[in-house]
């Protein structure tokens, strides 16, 4: 695996959303030019990467994810540990059999999510990390977390693309007690602020 200059990196990813992404208000970042509708394969393996350098001795077995906005930077999260990725369902399929089932509110759906994991490939042998693209309330990242205990296995961290400092995702997802990762963090949106 690729060691990276992960200032460097970072400084990458910070230039994609100056230059790509734009504030819509109310507290939405749209970044759909390279990370959430349309996908740079070039940030999602700079992400891979980073996520990799962070829990490469945590002897990682999955990474999980919420559909569909979470997938690329899980994806390549996964490829780079060399790991299966699952993401949770909004609507549960008729071949998922035993499943769980977690709930939360979605500010960019402007609504409640439901996500459903199967245990056909979730269980106790697992050690999970939870990679997303987002951390704002940190609601539906917890869901998933929740999932995960409720599944037996180990969490053993979260990892963010994009962590709004300004939000209290962090403080929620510090409570399970596993390293918070966010890549790229935003102080403030207006103006536009990064902050270590």
């Amino acid at each position: 695996m690729q060691v990276l200059d992960s200032s460097r990196e970072i400084k990458e990813i910070q230039e994609a959303i100056l230059k790509k992404g734009s504030v819509l208000g109310g507290g939405i970042l749209k970044v759909d030019s390279f990370l959430n509708h349309q996908i740079d394969p070039r940030i999602m393996r700079i992400v891979g990467n980073l996520v990799y350098q962070s829990f490469k001795d945590q002897s990682i077995t999955k990474v999980i994810t919420v559909e569909s906005s979470g997938i690329a930077p899980a994806f390549a999260s996964a490829e780079s540990l060399n790991v299966p990725l699952i993401f949770a369902r909004k609507k549960k399929p008729v071949t998922m059999k035993e499943f769980i089932t977690e709930s939360a509110p979605s500010h960019t759906k402007g609504g409640i999510v439901e996500l459903n994991v199967s245990l056909e490939f979730l269980g106790e042998s697992d050690r999970v990390i939870i990679v997303d693209d987002f951390l704002a309330s940190g609601q539906t990242i917890a869901a998933l977390a929740r999932i995960v205990e409720r599944a037996g296995a180990t969490l053993c961290g979260f990892a963010t693309v994009i962590e709004k400092t300004f939000e209290d995702g962090r403080r929620l997802l510090e409570g399970f007690g596993v390293p918070v990762i966010g890549i790229v963090k935003i102080s403030s949106l207006e103006p536009l602020e990064f902050s270590e």
